[in-house]
C-alpha cells in the first residue's frame, strides 16, 4: 500500500515537488493552444518595444523644445504624434495580449479540472475511503485556480518585466556611461536575491497555513455532513472546540506570515530607493558637467519609473506566484498518485456467457496485520441465487467489493465464466453487475436523476416502470414536486427505506446480468420488505444473484447459503440442510424467530 493509501491526501508527508517539475507538468495543458501562446508573446514583445520607445521620443521632444526656446512656430508635431502613437500602440498590444491569452488560460483550467476529476475516479476505493472530502475539495479549488494565476503572473507580469529590463539595460549600456547600466543591474539583482531569500524563509509559514486551513475546512464539512449525529449526541461544543483549536494554530502562523511580509516589503523598498537615488545622482552630475542633456535626464528618470514601478510589484507577484506554486503542488502530487486497480494492457471486455461466478481459494486483507478473508471458495452457477450470512465483520461485504474489483485479491482468484476479473476491463465488469447496497447514498439531485443514473439514456416510461417495480412510484407521485423532488445531500431528505427503494429502482433499470443485494431490505418495515422481496424475486429471475443478508427469512429460497465467521466459510447448504446441521445457521435462525415472535 502506498503512502497515499495510508493517510488522507492532504495529510501526506510528501516533500513538495520542485517548481521546475510543476512548470513542466503545466505545459501539456497549454499545448492545445500553443499558437495562441506564441501570438500572445509576440504582442507582449511589441507592447514593450513601444513602451521603451516612448521615453526615447520624450527625450527628443524635450531636447528639441530646449533648443528652439520660446518660438511657437516650431512645434515638433512629428515627435508629438510619434509620442501619442507609441503610447496608443503599447496599450493596444497589451489588450491584444490579454484577449488572445484568455482562451489559453481558461481552457487550461478546464482541462486540468477534468484531468483531476477523471484521475480521482480512477483512484482506488481504498483512497476514497481514507481521504477527507472537505480538505481535498479545498485543495482542488486552490490548485486549479493556481494554474490560472501562474499563467497570468508569467504572461502579464514576469515576462513583460524581464523583457523591459533587458531592453532598458541594453539601451543604457549602449547610449550612456557604464555606471547607469551597472547600477541598474546591481539594483535588480540585489532586489531579486533578497526577495527570493526572504520568500524561501517565509514559505514554511504558507505551507503550515494551507495545512491548517484544509484541516479546519475538513472538520467543518465533516461535522455538517454528520449533522444528525452531532445533534443527537449534543456535541456542538466539541465540534466547535476542535474547529477553533485548528483555527487558532492557523491564526498564529498567519500573524507570523504577515509580519515577515512587512519585513520583506520594507527591504525591497530600501533597495529600490538606494538604486534610484544613485542613478539620479549620476544623471544630475552628467547634466551639470555638460555630458548629458535635460532630455537625457528625463529619459533616465522615465526609464527608472517604468522599470522600478513594475519591479516593486514583481515582489508581490513573486510572493503570490510562490503561494500559487504551493497550491499547484497539491494538484500535481494528487495526479502523481497511482491507481491501485488498473486494467492490464491486453485486458478484454468481459464475455458474460451464462454469468457463473467462482471464488477460488480467495484470501484478502486491507492491512497485513488485519486479514479479512481466508481461503474462501464457492461457486454460483448461472441463474442461481447464493446467500451469504454471518456476523458483522465476517467479510460478507468484502466479497461484493472483490467481485466488483474495487480491490484485488491477495491470493486465489475471482472468476466470471472462467475469466479472472483481473484480466477483463473494469468498465465491462461493472456494467455487468448491479448492486443494491445496505447504505444507499444518493446525489443531491432529483429522484428522477438518481433513478436514471443507472441508465442515463433511459426513457421516462422505463424510469417510471422501474419505480413501480420498486414500489416507490406512489410515494414519489405523492410528493409536491413528484419525480423532480431534490433528495438533499447524500439523500438526507428521504428515509432509509425510501433511499433503498430508489437504489432498487436503479438496479431494476440497469438490468444487469449479475445482481448483488447487500442487505437490501435492512431499512424496510416488514410490510414493505415483503413487497420488495417479491419485486427482487421478479427481477432476479434468470439472473445470477448474490445476496448478503442479515434477515434469514429473506434467503430461505436460495440454492445455497454460505455461513461466514471471521473470514471463513464455516457452513454451506440450503436452508433446510443448514437447519438440519443444528450449527451456527440454525442458532441464528432460532434467535431471529424468537425476536419475530416477541415483536408481535
Amino acid at each position: 500500500m502506498t503512502a497515499a493509501h495510508a493517510k488522507g491526501f492532504t495529510d501526506l508527508p510528501k516533500q513538495p515537488r520542485s517548481d521546475g517539475k510543476n512548470f513542466r507538468s503545466m505545459l501539456p495543458y497549454l499545448w492545445d493552444y500553443r499558437g495562441r501562446v506564441l501570438l500572445a508573446l509576440l504582442t507582449l514583445v511589441l507592447a514593450k518595444v513601444a513602451n521603451i520607445a516612448v521615453p526615447i521620443v520624450l527625450k527628443e521632444l524635450v531636447d528639441t523644445l530646449d533648443a528652439i526656446g520660446q518660438n511657437p512656430e516650431l512645434i515638433p508635431i512629428l515627435l508629438l504624434s510619434a509620442y501619442g502613437a507609441l503610447r496608443l500602440a503599447s496599450g493596444l498590444f497589451n489588450e491584444l495580449r490579454d484577449a488572445i491569452f484568455a482562451r489559453v488560460r481558461y481552457h487550461a483550467m478546464r482541462k486540468l479540472s477534468n484531468s483531476v476529476l477523471k484521475h480521482l475516479h480512477a483512484l482506488s476505493l481504498r483512497f476514497h475511503l481514507e481521504r477527507k472530502t472537505g480538505a481535498i475539495s479545498r485543495d482542488l479549488e486552490r490548485g486549479t485556480h493556481s494554474v490560472s494565476s501562474i499563467m497570468n503572473y508569467l504572461v502579464f507580469n514576469i515576462i513583460p518585466t524581464l523583457i523591459e529590463f533587458t531592453l532598458i539595460f541594453t539601451f543604457l549600456l549602449i547610449s550612456y556611461d557604464i555606471h547607469f547600466a551597472l547600477i541598474t543591474i546591481a539594483t535588480v539583482v540585489v532586489y531579486i536575491l533578497f526577495t527570493i531569500w526572504t520568500m524561501e524563509w517565509r514559505m514554511e509559514f504558507r505551507h503550515t497555513m494551507n495545512r491548517q486551513e484544509s484541516k479546519a475546512n475538513s472538520q467543518a464539512i465533516d461535522s455538517l455532513i454528520n449533522y444528525e449525529t452531532v445533534k443527537s449526541f449534543g456535541n456542538e461544543r466539541l465540534e466547535l472546540k476542535r474547529y477553533d483549536e485548528t483555527l487558532e494554530l492557523w491564526e498564529d502562523v498567519a500573524v507570523k506570515n504577515q509580519s515577515s511580509m512587512s519585513l520583506l516589503n520594507f527591504g525591497q523598498s530600501t533597495i529600490i530607493t538606494v538604486g534610484v537615488t544613485l542613478i539620479m545622482f549620476f544623471a544630475t552630475y552628467g547634466v551639470l558637467q555638460g555630458n548629458m542633456t535635460l532630455g537625457d535626464l528625463v529619459l533616465v528618470n522615465t526609464f527608472l519609473l517604468q522599470l522600478f514601478i513594475p519591479l516593486s510589484f514583481l515582489g508581490m507577484i513573486y510572493r503570490a506566484m510562490k503561494h500559487a506554486l504551493v497550491d499547484m503542488d497539491l494538484i500535481f502530487k494528487l495526479l502523481d498518485e497511482k491507481p491501485e486497480i488498473t486494467d492490464k494492457p491486453d485486458a478484454k471486455d468481459l464475455d458474460m456467457g451464462k454469468s457463473c461466478i467462482k471464488f477460488d481459494n480467495v484470501s484478502f486483507h486491507y492491512q497485513v496485520e488485519r486479514p479479512i478473508l481466508h481461503d474462501v471458495s464457492f461457486d454460483i452457477p448461472a441463474g442461481h441465487k447464493v446467500a451469504i450470512v454471518g456476523s458483522s465483520g465476517a467479510g460478507k461485504s468484502t466479497i461484493a467489493r472483490l467481485l466488483f474489483r474495487f480491490y484485488d485479491v491477495v491470493q486465489g482468484s475471482v472468476q466470471i465464466n472462467g475469466q479472472d476479473v483481473r484480466d477483463v476491463t473494469q468498465d465491462s465488469l461493472r456494467t455487468a453487475i448491479g448492486i443494491v447496497p445496505q447504505d444507499t447514498v444518493l446525489f443531491n439531485e432529483s429522484i428522477y436523476y438518481n433513478i436514471s443514473y443507472a441508465k442515463p439514456n433511459a426513457s421516462h416510461e422505463q424510469i417510471v416502470q422501474a419505480a413501480k417495480l420498486a414500489h416507490i412510484h406512489d410515494f414519489i407521485k405523492s410528493l409536491p414536486q413528484g419525480y423532480d423532488t431534490v433528495v438533499g445531500e447524500r439523500g438526507l431528505k428521504l428515509s432509509g427505506g425510501e433511499k433503498q427503494r430508489v437504489a432498487i429502482a436503479r438496479a431494476i433499470l440497469k438490468q444487469p446480468q449479475i445482481l448483488i443485494f447487500d442487505e437490501a431490505t435492512s431499512s424496510l418495515d416488514s410490510k414493505s420488505e415483503k413487497m420488495i422481496q417479491n419485486a427482487l424475486a421478479e427481477i432476479a429471475v434468470n439472473h445470477t444473484t448474490l445476496v448478503i443478508a442479515h434477515r434469514l427469512s429473506t434467503i430461505i429460497d436460495a440454492e445455497q447459503i454460505l455461513v461466514m465467521d471471521q473470514g471463513r466459510i464455516i457452513e454451506r447448504g440450503t436452508h433446510s440442510e443448514l437447519l438440519t446441521l443444528q450449527g451456527t445457521y440454525a442458532h441464528l435462525w432460532q434467535l431471529q424467530q424468537e425476536e419475530s415472535t416477541e415483536g408481535l
